[in-house]
């Protein structure tokens, strides 16, 4: 799929790409076409283009840290509480990763405190 390709080519990532990706699912979203242009469920297109705005700023701002975090499936209020893990231990990788030192890691996808691929 071509969103796929665009916001997976880490070498080739702009602001502009990613927009135009978002704006053409918002669109066919909108106007009904999402299944039959083949584009997959809109969390999965907000978490690739949230990936891929997350490489960007890696590059724009190298003396920040930026990183993703997916703390995994926890218990909250959006999911009616279905989630398999409690908010404290869904909240252990997003803190660590607030408190990073200066020469702490950067640009990565850390999933339940894992490193992990942005696939």
């Amino acid at each position: 799929m071509k969103a796929k390709r665009t916001l997976g080519d880490a070498d080739n990532l702009t602001e502009e790409r990613v927009d135009k990706v978002v704006k053409e699912f918002l669109q066919d979203f909108n106007e009904g076409y999402q299944e039959a242009k083949g584009w997959p469920l809109a969390y999965v297109i907000s978490k690739a283009a949230l990936n891929a705005y997350t490489i960007i700023l890696v590059e724009r701002f190298p003396n920040f840290k930026v990183n993703c975090v997916c703390p995994g499936f926890v218990k909250t209020d959006i999911n009616y509480n279905t989630g398999t893990l409690p908010v404290k231990e869904g909240a252990e990788s997003p803190v660590k990763l607030a408190l990073l030192p200066s020469d702490g890691p950067s640009g990565l996808f850390f999933s339940r405190n894992q490193v992990t691929s942005f696939e």
